[in-house]
């Protein structure tokens, strides 16, 4: 393999339903810092039918480029002829570094692309930069250069590694939605399209998608929350969470929760913050009851605002947290709540 054909920070730019998902943005963002070190240029690729119109989209976004594969077999995802799709574009512009979305979508294709370019694949990963590998010179061995860094925790969230790819390109990563930060959009730009396409034959390993069902959802996606009320297992059951509904109703914010609530069956998985769950970024983030385990504070540590409520002054939330407060949350918080109701009534 010549690693000096290899050019270019590449993003798979998620769509479903012809509506690009926010985590295309956001690798898009990350993509341009990348770039901007390696002095190269960022390229989305975009995959699926009748989808050429959202090309300016991902320019407004910091895409330089946009390869379009469009063909009525790419209209609802499907493992094989996507894969096909992204390894076919991987072996014809040979990217230096590939970044794909820790989706649903982007877990299942991600490694089987890996797979047919013959390419490593870091999952999950918390941050990307570029730097060099051994990262302290090591006497004897080459350090190389302009490498992608890329790391994630490990062994369940007890520690942090730091993983290259040095001899296979392209370096590829999938990372999950909140992790990275959107630019702001540049209005009116224009993509630089280029449209490509493969060729497909159906064969027996495209599966046949008979029927589409669609879950309906009254909950609010925790990752668009501006304030989010947090509980974890000191909240002590299901019912007690009624007290950490009524303090997000005041404010109006979203409940959330840790892996233990879910574990236990007191609050659906998508409403889970932390390494397991979804990553979060709102501008308040109550931890009620929360002790601060590695994998939970992975998820809500980019928060503007952290106010932790633990009765147990050594809980290592404290550590992340802006305001802690140390007591009974049974007491604190219905206090907070009457509180904030009195503020806001006063003010009208």
């Amino acid at each position: 393999m010549n690693l000096e054909e290899y050019k270019g920070v590449y993003v798979f730019a998620q769509q479903v339903d012809n509506e690009i998902s926010s985590i295309a943005f956001e690798l898009l963002g990350k993509a341009k810092d990348l770039a901007k070190d390696l002095n190269t240029e960022v390229t989305a690729v975009l995959v699926g039918s009748g989808i050429k119109e959202l090309a300016d989209q991902l320019a407004e976004y910091g895409a330089d480029k946009v390869i379009v594969v469009d063909d009525p077999e790419l209209k609802d995802y499907r493992t094989e002829p996507y894969a096909h799709a992204l390894a076919s574009v991987i072996n014809k512009y040979k990217p230096e570094i590939m970044l794909v979305g820790a989706t649903a979508i982007g877990r299942d294709l991600g490694p089987r692309v890996s797979a047919r370019v013959a390419t490593g694949l870091t999952a999950d990963c918390t941050v990307l930069e570029i730097g060099d590998f051994p990262l302290q010179a090591v006497p004897g061995q080459e350090q190389l250069h302009n490498q992608l860094l890329m790391t994630r925790p490990a062994f369940g969230g007890n520690t942090i590694a730091t993983i290259a790819c040095p001899y296979n390109r392209p370096q590829m990563a999938t990372v999950r939605a909140g992790v990275m930060q959107k630019i702001d959009p540049v209005k009116g730009a224009k993509a630089v399209v280029e449209e490509f396409n493969p060729g497909f034959t159906p064969d027996n390993k495209y599966v046949e998608i008979l029927d589409i069902v669609k879950a309906v959802t009254e909950t609010v996606d925790i990752m668009d929350a501006k304030i989010l009320v947090s509980g974890g297992r000191g909240v002590g059951s299901p019912e007690n969470f009624k007290i950490l509904e009524e303090l997000a109703e005041v404010l109006g914010g979203t409940v959330s929760c840790s892996r233990a609530v879910v574990d236990s069956g007191w609050k659906p998985k998508d409403l889970q913050v932390g390494q397991t769950g979804k990553t979060v970024r709102p501008n308040v983030y109550f931890a009620i009851g929360i002790s601060g385990a590695i994998q939970h504070v992975a998820g809500m540590e980019e928060s503007d605002i952290i106010v932790a409520i633990n009765k147990d002054a050594d809980a290592p939330i404290f550590d992340v947290a802006d305001y802690g407060v140390v007591g009974d949350l049974n007491k604190i918080v219905p206090k907070l709540t009457a509180a904030l109701k009195a503020e806001i009534a006063a003010a009208k």
